[in-house]
């Protein structure tokens, strides 16, 4: 699940989940940069401080880290294992806060991409899409990135609409702006007709 701050990712994601292990699958929930301990630990330093406190390659080197570990340690033994994985948050997100919100060469951050997560692509990319102004006021907590100003948080939004343009086959947009048990619905139509699931 991809998008902006205060998109409603954490809510759809809880809403899938609890659809699918009441269909009887077996589920992983996790989200980036974070997951496992030491991803975590990398997680605290990127979202507090000043907004200016990294450099955007130091960021972006930061979130890869963590998601190296991520998938070692968490995304790769449960797909394994034959569970679902849903994450808040993955790859993408270092594209749209790095790279178009930031400003940073897409394909320094492809090629890094390509090096970390390799062929461990999501099979379905979520993208939650809901105006700026919006989701920065639901947003439930002021860190980092939600003081680096509206400029930033309209670049990055529209970095997640042209990823999800350009690869139309994983992503998905969803309009975020409506009622979160119709967004779910949505989101459990694209599951079914995805993976083959009843839900």
């Amino acid at each position: 699940f991809e998008g902006g701050e205060g998109a409603g990712k954490s809510t759809q994601i809880r809403l899938l989940a609890e659809a699918l292990r009441a269909a009887g699958q077996d589920v992983e929930v996790t989200r980036e940069p974070g997951g496992t301990e030491g991803a975590e630990q990398i997680r605290t330093l990127l979202v507090e401080g000043g907004a200016g406190r990294w450099q955007a390659e130091t960021e972006a080197l930061l979130h890869f880290a963590a998601r190296a570990e991520h998938l070692a340690r968490v995304i790769r033994p449960a797909l394994a294992a034959g569970k679902w994985v849903l994450c808040d948050r993955f790859a993408d997100s270092t594209l749209a806060y790095q790279g178009y919100g930031q400003g940073l060469d897409l394909d320094w951050l492809w090629t890094l991409r390509r090096h970390i997560v390799g062929a461990t692509e999501p099979g379905l990319t979520i993208m939650m899409d809901l105006p700026v102004e919006k989701g920065l006021a639901r947003a439930e907590t002021e860190q980092r990135y939600e003081r680096m100003g509206l400029d930033f948080h309209r670049r990055l939004a529209e970095g997640f609409r042209q990823l999800a343009a350009a690869d139309a086959k994983r992503c998905r947009l969803i309009d975020a702006a409506r009622e979160r048990g119709v967004i779910a619905a949505e989101i459990a139509g694209l599951i079914r007709a995805r993976f083959g699931v009843s839900l």
